[in-house]
């Protein structure tokens, strides 16, 4: 068998428990961008980094996201009221690694508020500052449907993405 053969060959198989990282590279086959949800906590801004977002209706404005429930992060996210999910920016790349590593990186950043209180990060290519109205037990996460109060938009910069667990980016034309 050729190397070309190889690379084109499927692999198929039934998700069960013995085999969720291969799931979890079938799922990663599925490029995305990368957000960074941001939400206010006791001992200062937290924040996670997420793929699974995603617009749900213009009217009423909706978004959705869904964090890992066990997650550490979880609890600020499950119990915030209001968050902001920023769509980072290819020259973002630094700052999601940042996030990733720790819930409370964004600390030593001077950050703004809105007046709910909730952090948010500049020079995104869009920000959705929402306001939760639901949540949905699905499997291993949880479904946070939230509605947009306020977006914000960015007309120029290239998308970072996520694809097969490395972050690349989508130039704009």
């Amino acid at each position: 068998m050729t190397v070309a053969q190889q690379l084109d060959q499927d692999t198929s198989f039934t998700p069960n428990a013995d085999n969720t990282r291969l799931l979890r590279d079938a799922f990663g086959r599925f490029a995305t961008g990368v957000t960074i949800v941001t939400a206010a906590s006791d001992q200062g801004p937290v924040a996670i980094t997420a793929n699974s977002f995603s617009s749900v209706s213009l009217t009423p404005p909706l978004v959705l996201w869904s964090p890992d429930r066990a997650s550490r992060r979880f609890p600020y996210f499950a119990n915030a009221e209001h968050y902001a999910i920023h769509v980072l920016a290819a020259d973002q790349d630094d700052l999601c690694w940042q996030v990733a590593k720790d819930a409370f990186g964004l600390k030593q950043l001077s950050l703004a508020h809105n007046a709910r209180g909730v952090p948010l990060l500049d020079n995104c290519l869009a920000r959705f500052e929402c306001r939760r109205v639901a949540l949905h037990e699905a499997g291993d996460h949880m479904i946070v449907l939230g509605q947009v109060d306020r977006a914000t938009l960015r007309e120029g910069g290239d998308a970072l993405t996520f694809f097969k667990g490395q972050m690349g980016c989508i130039a704009a034309q």
